[in-house]
């Protein structure tokens, strides 16, 4: 039985036209997978991870149920009926109901993660966080958020398509409502169904972004009560890196990561990307716990920024101070890095940690490394091609559509 809340065809956005549906691309190890995904329909995820990962198996695991059986036994003059109950179809009509009232009542929108180009931590504060200086930037990996009005007036509800998600108030996208409601006062209640892609404990900020994406969805239904700067002052209470998503998708933030300059993008939208994430994740907190100061780098994070603003991206640049820290909770980690650099023979242009991990980036190529297919050590890493994107004022972040060479992992080269 399918776990899905809700079904919603359309996206659209009561304070912006620009919101449309499109599909990115995944890494599949096998022929098999491969076959299998192109047979599939075309609302099903386009992303899905290497290897016996939850994601996606989950999702490949989930059918809604339309048919009512009816058939009859002839010889003993029976009919017998078999009744399939479908609750998306329930909470369908419920959403119709809600329709009949004027405004908007349903919204689907993007909700994509980030990556650290660079990230240098300047000092241990008083209050125990740690000040930074980072360059963010959007990329086209990401979740799908449906978020609908609930006719109730009492509690959120959410639901997704992973297990280990939490459901309950500690999750980030229903801190967001609640947070919207205690700012604005409105009383809105959502039913929200959350199409997880991005893998959790990957430092790639998934969380934050869920949460930016459900205040905007929030403010779209309250026809915009709160401008883009209080929405992103707001967000700050929720999480450190909440914040940089209100921004235009590249920013050069510090403090907590919640002071954010908006930079003009210094990486051309058409250099690839490839995301590997071990099957292990890093605790951002045993990260920081083994962080060392006087062992971080000594360059100046304003010259690593006019380094990528006027010559582009290098490695050089991509100078991450949790790397060191990173790598001793997951020695593996560290040795997925040097491997995907000794096998690139040039073919990317930085490789580099994002966050406080566990993803490695490699950028200038889609393609992983040959040996990620071939090692077994490696058969459970998630994989995905991305692309750096941003937003316009006053409209939320839309997934790029890929050239279509692209899209399979039929046409995939991987790096040898």
């Amino acid at each position: 039985m399918s776990s899905t809340i809700f079904l919603c065809s359309h996206h659209f956005n009561t304070c912006s036209s620009n919101s449309t549906n499109h599909h990115n691309s995944s890494f599949r190890k096998s022929n098999s997978l491969s076959s299998s995904s192109s047979s599939s329909s075309s609302s099903s995820s386009s992303y899905k991870p290497h290897g016996l990962s939850s994601f996606h198996k989950k999702s490949q695991s989930q059918r809604t149920q339309f048919i009512t059986p009816i058939s009859s036994d002839s010889k003993y003059g029976k009919r017998q009926v078999e009744i399939v109950y479908d609750p998306d179809e329930r909470i369908n009509k419920l959403a119709v109901e809600v329709d009949k009232n004027d405004g908007l009542s349903r919204l689907t929108l993007f909700s994509p993660c980030k990556i650290n180009i660079f990230l240098r931590i300047t000092r241990k504060r008083e209050d125990g966080f740690h000040d930074l200086a980072s360059f963010f930037h959007v990329i086209s990996l990401g979740d799908t958020i449906k978020f609908s009005l609930s006719p109730s007036k009492s509690k959120d509800r959410l639901s997704a398509n992973v297990p280990g998600v939490p459901l309950d108030d500690t999750n980030l996208i229903i801190k967001a409502l609640k947070l919207y409601r205690k700012k604005t006062g409105t009383d809105n209640f959502f039913w929200i169904q959350l199409d997880k892609k991005v893998p959790t404990g990957a430092g790639l900020g998934g969380g934050s972004s869920n949460a930016a994406t459900a205040l905007w969805a929030a403010n779209q239904f309250s026809g915009c009560l709160a401008t883009e700067k209080e929405l992103q002052e707001w967000s700050s209470e929720i999480g450190s890196d909440v914040p940089f998503f209100f921004s235009y998708g590249a920013a050069y933030c510090t403090g907590r990561g919640e002071v954010i300059q908006d930079i003009p993008p210094p990486i051309p939208f058409d250099i690839p990307m490839v995301l590997i994430k071990p099957q292990q994740a890093c605790s951002t907190a045993e990260v920081y716990k083994r962080l060392r100061l006087e062992q971080t780098s000594k360059i100046d994070p304003l010259t690593l920024l006019e380094k990528l603003s006027g010559n582009g991206l290098s490695q050089d640049v991509c100078v991450n101070d949790l790397e060191p820290p990173a790598f001793e909770v997951l020695p593996s980690l560290k040795k997925l890095k040097q491997r995907v650099i000794a096998a690139s023979r040039g073919q990317y242009d930085a490789v580099f940690m994002s966050g406080s991990g566990s993803t490695i980036v490699g950028v200038g190529s889609p393609n992983p490394p040959q040996f990620v297919y071939e090692d077994d050590d490696y058969k459970d890493v998630f994989l995905s091609e991305a692309s750096f994107i941003t937003r316009a004022a006053n409209q939320w972040y839309t997934e790029p559509v890929l050239a279509s060479a692209a899209t399979t992992a039929d046409h995939l080269q991987p790096v040898e």
